[in-house]
């Protein structure tokens, strides 16, 4: 049953924002195949996320630049006070070029080339790393940063998954729960003052309880790795994923529920 205030979240019109004599006058204009893209539809929707979470004054939301890598479609964002998490030498650069820099990147490494690190060190971006040896490979290539952050895998106790990102037992992504106390100790023994934790759990997720429990789990973490290593967290990635309707039947995500 859904209450008269929650009702709107529910509802998704799929309204063209063009009339069909609009249309093609930009078909003579522009070249096909295109993309068009809804600038209103996007900052509304960027909106309700932020309302979502209003009641945390430190909430951040970093736009994944893998998703949409359009430098304008990022600097829309940014405007409306969005950072960004790149995956790409590529993306850095899309994210400087939209005038984002600085702490306001996360560069979420995966086999990440010396080079990138080197453009993410240089844009003063935090550093995530998905893999224990990755310590050793940025030390040596480029240099530690002032602040690291890794990203879990709760692989031991959550089975739950998506057809379209998996099932965390089965990703290659992210450390254990053993590794991440074993990367945090290595990193506070070389120096490093300032920590993040990250995850990433579901893709295209519409179920506001599997973003509340991936919340219940990073918490969780957090607090015993402060208690075992007397580290204070700067921020928890809850990772994303937030899914769409792609179909008339489909609800969306319940950001209120969520926030």
């Amino acid at each position: 049953m859904i209450d008269e205030n929650h009702a709107e979240i529910f509802r998704t019109p799929k309204n063209f924002p063009l009339t069909e004599a609009a249309l093609r006058e930009l078909i003579k204009k522009f070249p096909t195949p295109f993309h068009i893209y809804d600038e209103k539809n996007i900052r509304e929707n960027f909106r309700r996320l932020r309302k979502a979470f209003a009641w945390a004054p430190s909430f951040c939301e970093h736009f994944a630049v893998k998703a949409t890598p359009n430098p304008y479609i990022v600097e829309v964002l940014a405007r409306d006070g969005a950072d960004t998490d790149c995956s790409s030498i590529a993306e850095l650069f899309i994210s400087e070029a939209a005038g984002v820099t600085g702490e306001r990147i996360i560069l979420t490494s995966n086999d990440t080339p010396a080079d990138e690190f080197r453009k993410a060190l240089d844009l003063g971006a935090i550093i995530n790393l998905d893999d224990i040896t990755h310590i050793d490979y940025l030390e040596r290539n480029a240099r530690l940063p002032e602040i690291i952050s890794f990203r879990y895998n709760p692989a031991d106790i959550m089975n739950d998954g998506n057809d379209i990102i998996g099932r965390p037992a089965e990703a290659k992504y992210g450390l254990t729960r053993e590794q991440i106390f074993d990367a945090y100790k290595i990193c506070l023994d070389k120096g490093v003052k300032r920590f993040g934790l990250h995850t990433m759990i579901a893709s295209n997720e519409r179920k506001s309880s599997t973003f509340i429990y991936t919340a219940r789990i990073m918490f969780e973490l957090a607090a015993k790795i402060k208690e075992l290593l007397g580290i204070e967290f700067e921020f928890v990635n809850l990772g994303g994923g937030l899914g769409i309707p792609y179909r008339p039947d489909e609800s969306p995500v319940d950001l209120k529920t969520v926030g």
